[in-house]
């Protein structure tokens, strides 16, 4: 007579236990043939930390994003005149104000060119003065009658060339006056030197980088949502924010922009969110998670996001009845990623059990028993477990 033997299959913390049933029948060959086509039963012997229980809690609904925290400003710095850079007064990490001066570009040619405008300025300058006394002049003798009708039109017409020449001398010294101001490279904005690609005595051109400037006052996390998570969106809306680096810490900011149409290749729209960094507390770049808050506090019953599953758009949870699993539809409302929880809005109540996480072997049916950790894990005579 075959006996019942047991098969003990550990997947993660649960154990399955596979029941191998005698056969029925007849001896012989036709006994042998029917042991080995005897069905197995399953039974599931599930821990604490594989069931979940439903209960009612405060939820606050929210659209995760993740990604790195970048400046909310960065300036590259570029030569807008050819020259030799003569001193070059930053370095990487040097703070930096508004206007401060960052390099000195040493370029003759254009010095020169400024002094030649401001010099044709002035020459234009005493050439319309000279002009408006003739003409002056040219109306108190006409006035007289010392002199014809037409020798004052052409001292007015002298008094009219002077002053175009006048102003087209100083629209040329303005153009070489700010190509000789550009020689001095200013900081567009307060904030931190990031990179420095030149050292002095290198010689540039028109367009070349020489500085990145940030402003880290204010970080910013960007990231795709999907559209149905960025409709929930708004700017403005409060962000919190966690960083690795700063364990049990949770930081607050803003929404502060969202792209205007979806991606067109993933349908994903982009977020950003912006952290206030007083004194440049938190280095840039570090990677964060950041939770844009899209709604009040809110009881319902709960369930951990890890025990539902979707078919074809359809939620569906594996619920503990009487010792056997049952896969029930569900209907989800507010999903706080914080603290992994979804709330439940029909298809389950208070206080029923449910599997926590997947678990391996788990269907429709199938009979489970409730163990404790401490039950798997207590040693056997002998020493094995």
């Amino acid at each position: 007579m075959l006996k019942p033997t047991g098969q003990l299959a550990r997947t993660g913390r649960s154990t399955v236990t596979l029941l191998l049933l005698p056969a029925r029948g007849g001896g012989g060959a036709g006994g042998e043939r029917d042991a080995d086509a005897a069905p197995a039963l399953a039974t599931v012997t599930l821990t604490a930390s594989d069931i979940a229980v439903a209960r009612e809690v405060e939820l606050v609904g929210g659209v995760s994003m993740s990604g790195s925290l970048e400046p909310a400003q960065t300036v590259s710095i570029k030569t807008q005149v050819g020259g030799r850079l003569g001193r070059v007064y930053v370095d990487r990490g040097s703070r930096v104000q508004a206007g401060q001066v960052l390099v000195e570009i040493e370029a003759e040619g254009v010095r020169s060119m400024a002094a030649s405008a401001r010099a044709a300025v002035a020459s234009a300058e005493a050439a319309l003065a000279l002009a408006a006394h003739r003409m002056e002049s040219a109306r108190r003798l006409q006035a007289a009658g010392a002199i014809s009708d037409i020798e004052l039109r052409a001292s007015e017409a002298a008094h009219q060339a002077a002053t175009a020449q006048l102003a087209a001398a100083s629209a040329q010294s303005a153009s070489a006056v700010e190509a000789e101001s550009r020689m001095a490279v200013r900081s567009p904005i307060a904030g931190v030197v990031s990179v420095r690609d030149v050292e002095e005595g290198e010689a540039v051109k028109d367009g070349d980088q020489l500085l990145t400037v940030v402003d880290i006052s204010s970080l910013e996390l960007e990231a795709q949502v999907g559209v149905d998570e960025a409709m929930q969106v708004r700017i403005g809306a409060p962000v919190t924010f966690t960083i690795d680096a700063l364990p049990g810490e949770t930081l607050r900011g803003r929404v502060a922009r969202i792209d205007p149409r979806a991606d067109p290749g993933t349908r994903q729209v982009g977020v950003a969110a912006q952290l206030a960094n007083p004194g440049g507390r938190i280095v840039a770049g570090q990677f964060a998670h950041g939770r844009v808050l899209t709604g009040r506090a809110v009881s319902a019953v709960a369930i951990p996001i890890s025990a539902v599953s979707d078919s074809a758009g359809q939620a569906r949870v594996f619920v503990i009845e009487g010792g056997t699993l049952v896969l029930r539809s569900i209907t989800l409302g507010t999903r706080d990623d914080a603290q992994g929880l979804v709330a439940v809005l029909s298809g389950l109540t208070g206080a029923e059990r449910v599997l926590a996480r997947p678990v391996v072997g788990a269907a429709n049916g199938l009979t489970v028993t409730v163990a404790s950790d401490t039950a798997l894990t207590r040693p056997t005579p002998g020493g094995s477990r």
